[in-house]
């Protein structure tokens, strides 16, 4: 019997290669086993498990609530200012907590790295995909809330699969170009909690929409963040319409940052091993 065997030729590239679904694909199970293992490796050990999905957003509604809720008095649009935070949180919370895994994953993975052969681009895949554990688990709270204010939702609620894809992309071209150019450049990380915080505040999760001047929406809209947070209250809970401009301006910004950190990764991978 003929036993066939594969050789894999790696060789230097003579131009860039941003993306490659075959090897993506190949490599599924390696994708499955990162994910899994990312999602092992945040609970195991841990008193509270899973339930730091549940304590971080909801103690930070609490805070939110409280200070901008009632001693800021901001508004909420008619929406019940705890939910109204908590449905921001559960799109902010997600992006922050991904972005900032996904950038780290190829230094938190220098050994496979400098190891083993597989497209790089998996790492931070395999951490935006870890994350959704925790958003599944942060909706189910923002389900109980809703049951709680006896809000049910509109016809809106068919949109919010796209506004969760919308979500993954926003996180994917910033993660893809911070994690290159954190394998660089070490001092990238420590920059990131400030930035993370700075962008909270240039998003609508504590206060609406309806409160930036009409003047200034157009160029505030750049940011892919504001109609995709604003969407997610329209969907799930259906007191505004659907921001569609909003998302409409924000997505040449989500798909242009894809473009940029395809070619910013693609550009560095070939250092990857050498200084991670």
């Amino acid at each position: 019997m003929k036993i066939k065997s594969t050789i894999l030729v790696i060789e230097k590239q003579s131009r860039l290669k941003l993306l490659s679904l075959y090897e993506l694909v190949a490599y599924k199970d390696l994708l499955y086993f990162l994910i899994v293992r990312g999602v092992k490796a945040k609970y195991s050990q841990s008193i509270f498990g899973v339930g730091w999905a549940v304590i971080q957003p909801l103690f930070t509604m609490l805070i939110f609530t409280v200070v901008f809720g009632n001693l800021a008095k901001i508004s909420s649009d008619g929406i019940p200012y705890s939910l109204f935070s908590l449905c921001g949180l559960l799109a902010w919370t997600y992006f922050s907590a991904a972005l900032s895994d996904a950038s780290a994953s190829l230094i938190s993975n220098s050994s496979m790295i400098s190891k083993v052969y597989f497209p790089r681009l998996i790492l931070p895949l395999a951490a935006l995909f870890s994350k959704l554990l925790d958003f599944i688990i942060a909706f189910i709270v923002l389900i109980a809330f809703m049951f709680y204010y006896q809000i049910v939702p509109t016809f809106q609620l068919i949109y919010f699969p796209f506004l969760l894809l919308y979500l993954l992309l926003i996180t994917l071209g910033p993660s893809l170009i911070i994690g290159a150019w954190s394998v660089q450049y070490r001092d990238v990380k420590y920059a990131m909690t400030f930035v993370v915080q700075l962008l909270m505040y240039s998003a609508p999760v504590v206060y609406p929409l309806s409160a930036v001047p009409e003047k200034y929406k157009v160029f505030y809209s750049f940011n892919p963040l504001v109609g995709l947070i604003e969407g997610f209250r329209s969907s799930l809970l259906g007191f505004n319409p659907m921001p569609w401009n909003e998302l409409l301006i924000g997505l040449p910004f989500c798909l242009g940052s894809i473009l940029l950190g395809l070619i910013t990764f693609s550009a560095l991978e070939k250092t990857f091993a050498d200084v991670a």
